[in-house]
């Protein structure tokens, strides 16, 4: 949730699958290639891993935002990006919207912080197979071992200082719509 661009939020739910499966599965399958060259393994990575993200992404997304997908796809856009930049968008009657998308933002932030206790697990593991993989494998075990480990530590380093960041951005469109919708109380929440 916390990771889908304002792109997708404009598109319908088929294209929103199609969407966030594609880019998962030619994210994993570019580096399945890397690793093994068999452009078979890439293709059925793409494959099923895309099914996988293609499902559970907008599933998601529908899930923790419900009154986003009864807004125009362009109105959902444009509260998305407005909420991500720290603004009220330029149509008022978004701000509850805003409000919404915002408290969506932080279920989803606390759902993935329930998460981040295997982050430290799994990047010890990536060292530890890159390592391996340094000693014994090939280029291209080595090169995608280490790119997985850079992925890791940037989850691990970089996501919480990034995250923290947009949900600040998110408090600051929330009170900037409180300004501009004069009838809705400061400390409610939808």
């Amino acid at each position: 949730m916390i990771f889908v661009p304002g792109l997708l939020w404009r598109c319908g739910p088929v294209n929103r699958a199609l969407g966030a499966g594609l880019a998962a599965g030619v994210f994993f399958g570019a580096f399945v290639l890397l690793e093994s060259g068999s452009w078979a393994a890439a293709a059925v990575v793409l494959v099923v891993l895309g099914l996988l993200f293609g499902a559970r992404v907008p599933r998601r997304m529908g899930r923790l935002w419900p009154a986003g997908l009864r807004l125009a796809p362009a109105d959902r856009a444009t509260v998305v990006r407005a909420t991500r930049r720290g603004e009220a968008p330029a149509d008022p009657r978004l701000a509850p919207a805003v409000a919404e998308y915002a408290a969506a933002l932080r279920r989803g932030a606390e759902e993935d912080r329930s998460h981040r206790w295997i982050i430290p697990l799994v990047t010890v593991a990536a060292v530890a197979l890159a390592v391996y993989d340094t000693l014994a494998g090939s280029f291209g075990e080595l090169l995608v071992s280490w790119l997985v480990v850079a992925l890791f530590l940037g989850e691990l380093l970089w996501w919480p200082r990034a995250g923290a960041r947009l949900l600040a951005r998110t408090d600051r469109a929330e009170a900037s719509t409180r300004r501009t919708d004069p009838g809705r109380a400061p400390d409610s929440t939808p």
